[in-house]
Parts: C-alpha cells; sequence; structure tokens
C-alpha cells in the first residue's frame, strides 16, 4: 500500500519515523501529527526515548545492525518516505565484539564489509539512504515537517560578542569549517585564536566538556558547522539545552553556528539558558567579518 497525498502542501498521509536519541524525534513526530500525517516509528535500540511511542501511532524497536528488518517493517505499514531524527552513538560500531552487540543482519553486513569506500559518518548514512531509495522509500530532508527549528541569522538571546570573540569566531569558523568538509566533526572550540579541541567520533558535548578540561581558565569560543555540501537528509548540526548546560560546565563563553544549516531545539529554554549563563549564542550565515 503507498501512502496518498495529503490535501495540505502535498504532504503524504503517512510517513516513517527512523528515531535515534535527544528530542528531535519528538519535534518531527508532533510536526507531523499536527499536519495530519500518521507517524510510523521505528526506534534504535539503546539510542531512542520509550516516551516517544506515546507522540506516533506505531512504535518498534530496533537494533543498530537491523537495516533488513527495519526497512521491511516501513514497507509492511505502506511507508513510501521516511525522516531519520536524532542522535546516535557512532562508538557502538567501533566496540569489542559488536557483532555480538550489534546482531547485523545480511544488508548490514553487506553495507559494512562491501559496499563503504570509507567509514566516516556522511559515507555511512549516504549509503544506507541509498538502501532506502532502492527500496522505493525517500530519505526527506530532516526539517522537511519542521522548517522552523532552522536557526535564523542573528543573536539568540541577549548576550551580545565583544571583539575577542569575534576574532576567536573568525578564527574558529574556518577551521571548523575544514573539519566538517574532511567529516571529522562538526565542532572546534578556540581560545586567543588557538586551537583547543576538535570533535571527532565523541559529538558535540563531550568536545565541549573536554575543551574544558584542556581550557581550565574557561572563556573559549565553539564553533559548530555543518559541510559546505552537507546532505540536509540527515545528521544536520543541532543544539539544545544541553549543549548551553555543557558549556556553562566547561566553562564556555562563545557558541556560533550556521544560520539556516543548524537546528535548535527548545528555543526559547536555550535562550533562557544562554541569558541567566551569560553566553553568547549567534549564527551567522557566513563567518563574521
Amino acid at each position: 500500500m503507498e501512502a496518498k497525498e495529503g490535501a495540505q502542501e502535498g504532504l503524504p498521509v503517512r510517513i516513517g519515523l527512523l528515531a535515534g536519541g535527544g528530542s528531535f524525534p519528538f519535534a518531527v513526530a508532533r510536526a507531523a501529527r499536527q499536519s495530519g500525517i500518521e507517524v510510523v516509528c521505528a526506534g534504535i535500540k539503546h539510542e531512542v526515548s520509550r516516551e516517544l511511542a506515546s507522540e506516533v501511532s506505531v512504535f518498534k524497536e530496533f537494533g543498530l545492525g537491523r537495516l533488513g528488518r527495519v526497512l521491511r517493517y516501513f514497507r509492511r505499514h505502506g511507508i513510501s518516505e521516511v525522516s531519520w531524527a536524532g542522535w546516535v552513538r557512532k562508538e557502538r560500531l567501533f566496540t569489542p565484539a559488536r557483532i555480538f552487540s550489534l546482531l547485523p543482519d545480511w544488508r548490514m553486513l553487506r553495507i559494512w564489509y562491501f559496499s563503504l569506500r570509507d567509514r566516516q559518518s556522511q559515507t555511512i548514512l549516504t549509503s544506507f539512504a541509498e538502501e532506502f531509495e532502492r527500496e522505493g522509500i525517500k530519505v526527506a530532508h530532516s526539517t522537511r515537517y519542521c522548517p522552523e527549528l532552522l536557526i535564523k541569522e542573528g543573536l539568540v538571546g541577549c548576550v551580545k560578542p565583544k571583539a575577542r570573540h569575534l576574532e576567536d569566531i573568525r578564527f574558529g569558523w574556518d577551521i571548523a569549517q575544514r573539519m566538517a568538509d574532511l567529516d571529522v566533526g562538526q565542532s572546534v572550540a578556540v581560545l586567543e585564536k588557538a586551537t583547543i579541541a576538535v570533535e571527532g567520533l565523541e559529538g558535540t558535548d563531550r568536545n565541549i566538556l573536554r575543551a574544558g578540561e584542556l581550557c581550565r581558565k574557561g572563556g573559549f569560543t565553539v564553533v559548530k558547522l555543518p559541510k559546505d555540501d552537507h546532505d540536509m537528509r540527515f545528521d544536520v548540526p543541532t543544539i539544545g539545552p544541553d549543549t548551553i548546560e555543557n558549556l556553562k560546565e566547561a566553562g564556555g563563553a562563545v557558541l556560533a553556528v550556521k544560520a539556516g544549516g543548524t537546528l535548535i531545539l527548545e528555543q526559547e529554554r536555550v535562550v533562557e539558558l544562554a541569558d541567566r549563563y551569560g553566553i553568547v549564542v549567534v549564527a551567522y550565515e557566513d563567518s563574521p567579518q
């Protein structure tokens, strides 16, 4: 059974949601429901919150290695369009005896050992998306159902960057862009035009905390960016209240992101925390001049 087109802006009447951790899957599910769309959710076990089940029509958990089962599940429910939302801890793919903990099916094994040219995040996710497309399931833009979550240019909150902050933003922007384009990570921490920490496998939150350990005086700037040619179907840079809490804990002073290329979750709470802690949160379309 194919999903029919709904009356509202040509959206389907039913979509699939492949959900990882965090609050972004909740935002997608709620936005879809408000548009009259039924949501069939496949949650990634050990990542997804089971509370998401109350926000969708159908919910089932799947192991990270069960790609074939996920595809059959969506086909069985007549899904022709799916949205990917939420984070997955990539380090789980590199644990000892991972084949026993992940229990990958044949489809996952074929991709992992025979299809990937490398195992960088963008390569893995693109290969998964191609597998969905081969099954006739379109992977939609991450913000197709909630475009309002893309951050707009300007300050988020009331705290303005000082001249020294702008210097570090400009310096860090170039480094962050290079690291993102190389698919190394999305964030860097800098202070006084020196690189403190570069994100790798651990993700932005842990990179911020590591920057705090390495820069005990605090006051550093974090720049978080997507690739220049970022595929907006997945792994879109995301900030939220936890990002601000981690900056406060680590002693960070500034968070700079790309306008139109970054998701901001629970924006009112982000503003409240940033203003309370005196942290600059600012979005630019390009490096500030």
